[in-house]
């Protein structure tokens, strides 16, 4: 079959809903990008599983990538693959009678969510959760394997597939098309902005090594240091008194070189407040984030193995060795920023939705699925 007409599901709550305030509608749009450029495939659309209706308030051309309600397309699909929204028994139900096949696509760090609902009573996915048995395969990206592949094994009752993670720069610059030198680093003269940026909303992605990075290179060259940013963390400046006993013991605090701050826009704060990203991940080696950084030529002195080569790269928590990471990049970045940038886009490449062997690993993917007996 060299026709598939394929459905990716995402789940809008709002007719107007960004792009920015998560990775799984834009994973949704850079994975139909990338199955466009199957063989084997005819057209792909998302498939909205909400009730919210589908509108040109929708922040993406509706041309390029045809956004649908469930009914709309459920007879006609060959495949359905379940990522941003979750179709109910009975619509699972409908669409394997017809034969599409189902595909669960986890890009989320779900085993994580489930412990912190679990040990912390915060909400995850409330009462009657429906886990569905009946997918024909289940694919993972690279960075969530690891902790949840196992997880999601488990529960669906099916191997789970380590698949290619996907990302493009589309949205990215098209955002910052407006900016002063659309949002390129330009380079700067003295002291750095340092910017940390982890949305401290669990376990998997928090400023506190980053901080600790700053700090001992604070500690080590004070004069390097124009400040320090910490975004998405003003409520835990205010609330957490661990949080406030432990930044009263920072020098790079006490001497007022520390800013808490609410949550910004990624590219705009870049583009107008940063010199240099500090970054830290436990479990989450590969996101948009550190190539949204590294695409628009900002040092990134991170801890994420999955793609070391990009950036200025510490192993693991050693934050002495992100320290000297930092003062490398604070001493040394600037004295090639054109060659600097240029470098991590060639290195990203192997992430776009155009890249050959990327496109090759999903189509024998889309064929051993195709090929594969319907449960």
């Amino acid at each position: 079959m060299s026709n598939l007409k394929i459905g990716i599901t995402i789940g809008l709550q709002h007719v107007a809903e960004t792009l920015w305030n998560n990775g799984i509608k834009q994973n949704a749009v850079f994975l139909a990008e990338a199955l466009k450029n199957c063989p084997l495939v005819e057209s792909v659309k998302l498939v909205n599983t909400t009730a919210i209706p589908i509108t040109k308030q929708i922040p993406w051309d509706l041309v390029r990538w045809p956004t649908v309600s469930f009914e709309e397309c459920k007879d006609k699909l060959d495949v359905l693959i379940e990522l941003g929204g979750q179709i109910d028994a009975v619509q699972t139900e409908y669409i394997k009678q017809r034969g599409c096949r189902l595909v669960s696509y986890c890009c989320g760090f779900e085993y994580i969510h489930t412990m912190e609902s679990i040990l912390f009573s915060k909400p995850s996915f409330g009462f009657n959760l429906f886990i569905n048995y009946r997918f024909d395969a289940i694919w993972v990206i690279p960075q969530v394997a690891p902790i949840s592949g196992h997880y999601f094994s488990t529960l669906r009752r099916l191997p789970a597939q380590t698949v290619p993670f996907v990302w493009s720069p589309t949205f990215l610059e098209n955002y910052v098309n407006n900016f002063d030198n659309q949002g390129i680093y330009q380079g700067s003269n003295g002291p750095k902005r340092l910017t940390i940026m982890e949305p401290n909303i669990n376990v998997a992605k928090f400023c506190l090594y980053p901080i600790f990075i700053a700090e001992e290179a604070y500690r080590k060259r004070p004069e390097l240091v124009e400040r320090l940013q910490v975004t998405n963390s003003e409520r835990i400046a205010k609330e957490s008194h661990e949080f406030i006993s432990i930044m009263n013991n920072m020098d790079i605090v006490r001497n007022h070189k520390a800013l808490f701050l609410g949550r910004q826009e990624t590219p705009r704060f870049l583009s107008e407040m940063t010199d240099i990203v500090i970054s830290h991940q436990w479990e989450n080696a590969l996101n948009y984030f550190y190539l949204e950084v590294a695409w628009q030529g900002f040092p990134l002195v991170h801890n994420a193995e999955m793609c070391r080569e990009i950036g200025y790269y510490y192993p693991n928590n050693n934050v002495q060795a992100g320290c000297s990471r930092l003062i490398y990049a604070m001493e040394h970045h600037d004295a090639d920023i054109s060659g600097y940038s240029k470098n991590q886009r060639e290195l990203i490449r192997r992430f776009l939705p155009d890249n050959m062997e990327l496109v090759k690993h999903y189509n024998v993917l889309l064929q051993n699925l195709i090929e594969s007996a319907i449960r």
